[in-house]
């Protein structure tokens, strides 16, 4: 979720952006009304509309969130690929139930598996293979969900990563950058030059990566040989 009006664009172009975003339904309206009422960090609606439209255009059929909210990203992936079942893992019960209810009235709860527990941890028992990944979940341990989703991610298939601008501080971080702020920027340089990746960043919501896994590692085929 971006952190104010004009931390990435200047304000004029993202209240044009904002306005040329079709009404969203009653239901998403709710979730987005709930989440800035309690600072709940959800997707950009924008950034929602793009993971809908890359899990409808790419024909996922099983997709990897980490970090769940209240499902509202869960939720477009769901709506984006009709058919996908979509694996969304956070650490707090209650806001996963919560976002049970959201996505029982969507009526995709029945491809929604929820998983409760720390990522990296519950990472590692989560079988493949993926057609899409997408990251919203503690920033400081990006750099590892991305080395432990892409061998379960196949060629072909694409990582989505928000918050990567973090409100503008990773292009000019102060000398006292936070933890966040320091991550992000070295995840940036990792996604853009990782040799299995083409990566872009996008200025889209928060900032926005997007990146297609290119080829498999030797150990991911059962190597060495």
């Amino acid at each position: 979720m971006k952190h104010g009006l004009g931390k990435i664009l200047r304000p004029e172009q993202e209240s044009y952006l904002t306005r040329l975003l079709p009404p969203r339904d009653a239901l998403r309206r709710e979730m987005e009304e709930a989440a800035a009422a309690r600072d709940l960090k959800i997707s950009d609606p924008e950034v929602g509309r793009l993971l809908g439209i890359l899990a409808r255009s790419s024909n996922a059929q099983r997709i990897l969130e980490i970090g769940t909210s209240i499902g509202y990203g869960a939720l477009h992936l769901a709506r984006g690929a009709s058919e996908a079942r979509v694996i969304s893992i956070d650490c707090d019960a209650g806001i996963l139930a919560e976002a049970r209810g959201y996505l029982e009235r969507a009526g995709v709860a029945d491809r929604v598996e929820l998983v409760c527990g720390e990522a990296l941890a519950v990472l590692r028992d989560v079988p493949g293979p993926f057609d899409l990944v997408y990251l919203d979940a503690v920033k400081t341990e990006y750099r590892r969900y991305l080395d432990l989703v892409l061998p379960k991610l196949r060629v072909g298939g694409l990582v989505v990563a928000d918050n990567l601008l973090w409100g503008g501080r990773v292009a000019e971080p102060p000398e006292d950058a936070d933890a966040n702020t320091e991550a992000l920027e070295s995840f940036n340089g990792y996604l853009m030059i990782h040799p299995q990746l083409e990566a872009v960043v996008l200025p889209l919501g928060d900032g926005v990566g997007l990146a297609t896994k290119t080829r498999s590692l030797m150990t991911e085929l059962g190597g060495p040989f």
